[in-house]
C-alpha cells in the first residue's frame, strides 16, 4: 500500500503563511499595548504560530492508518515521564492502544539574533532526545516498540541567518562542518547529526523569508532534513504501526 503524503506542500504553505501572520499578530498587539520587548519575543511566545504543522501531522496520522489514535496537543496531555527530570513537555503526542506512536517538537526562530538562540535550540534539541530515549531504555513507556521522535524547525531566511559566522576555539579546532557555516548551514549540520546519531527518527529544517505571510513560501536547506524526508519517514512509520497494530 502506497503512503498518503496529503499534499503535505499545500499545506505546509498554509503552515508558514500561519506562522508569520500569528508572529506578526503578536507582535502588533504588543506594540499597541505599550510593551515592547527584547528580540522580538511576542512572536515566539505567543504559542499558536506552528499550529499550522500540527494540522498537518494529525492529517498525515490519519491519511496512514491511525485514523483512531489519541492525538494530544495540549499542554494538559503531552506530558512524558523523563529520566533526568520528572517529566517533558511535547508538542505533540500520538498514542495508540496504550503505546506511544510518535512524540513530536516543533521550534522556530527569526531574527535579528541567531547566535544565542542557536546553541539555547542544540542543548535543548540533544538534551530531550537523550533523556527520552534514556526514560525510553528503563521502561517508562512500557514494553514497546521504538516510537517515531520528531524535530522540526523553521527558521527565518535572513542576510543575518545565511551569513558566515566565525568561532573561536582557542585549544582545539572547531570542526570542519561549522567553520565559517551560517546559521542555517549550522542548524542543517545539527539536524543530520541528530538522526546520524539515532537522537530523533527524523529531524527537518525549513527556512522562510519574512514577507512570506501571504505566499507561504518556504524551501529546505538539504535533502536529508527536508520536509518530504520528513512525512515521508512519519508516513510510513505511522503505516507501519498501524499494520502492525490492526
Amino acid at each position: 500500500m502506497a503512503l498518503d503524503l496529503i499534499n503535505y506542500e499545500e499545506k505546509a504553505k498554509k503552515a508558514v503563511t500561519a506562522f508569520w501572520a500569528n508572529r506578526d499578530g503578536a507582535r502588533a498587539r504588543q506594540l499597541a499595548s505599550g510593551k515592547i520587548d527584547q528580540g522580538e519575543r511576542a512572536g515566539v511566545t505567543s504559542g499558536k504560530n506552528m499550529d499550522g504543522f500540527l494540522d498537518l501531522i494529525i492529517d498525515l496520522m490519519k491519511a496512514n492508518g491511525l485514523a483512531n489514535a489519541e492525538v494530544h496537543q495540549k499542554r494538559a496531555v503531552v506530558t512524558l515521564p523523563g529520566y533526568f527530570r520528572p517529566t517533558k513537555l511535547w508538542d505533540l503526542l500520538v498514542i495508540h492502544q496504550g503505546q506511544l506512536i510518535a512524540a513530536i517538537e516543533l521550534k522556530s526562530q527569526v531574527g535579528p539574533s541567531f547566535g544565542n538562540n542557536f546553541n539555547n535550540r542544540t542543548e535543548e534539541a540533544i538534551g530531550t532526545a537523550h533523556d527520552f530515549w534514556t526514560a525510553y531504555r528503563e521502561g517508562a513507556f512500557g514494553k514497546q516498540t521504538l516510537p517515531f521522535v520528531g524535530w522540526l524547525m523553521l527558521v527565518e531566511d535572513a542576510p543575518a541567518s545565511r551569513k558566515e559566522v566565525k568561532d573561536k576555539s582557542p585549544h582545539f579546532p572547531v570542526f570542519k562542518e561549522f567553520q565559517c557555516a551560517s546559521y542555517l548551514k549550522r542548524y542543517d549540520v545539527l539536524c543530520q547529526r541528530l538522526m546520524q546519531e539515532r537522537l530523533y527518527t527524523a529531524a527537518a529544517l525549513l527556512t522562510s523569508p519574512r514577507n512570506a505571510s501571504k505566499s507561504g513560501e518556504h524551501s529546505p536547506i538539504s535533502d536529508m532534513t527536508s520536509l518530504k524526508t520528513f512525512v515521508t519517514t512519519l508516513a510510513g512509520h505511522v503505516a507501519g504501526e498501524a499494520a502492525r497494530l490492526a
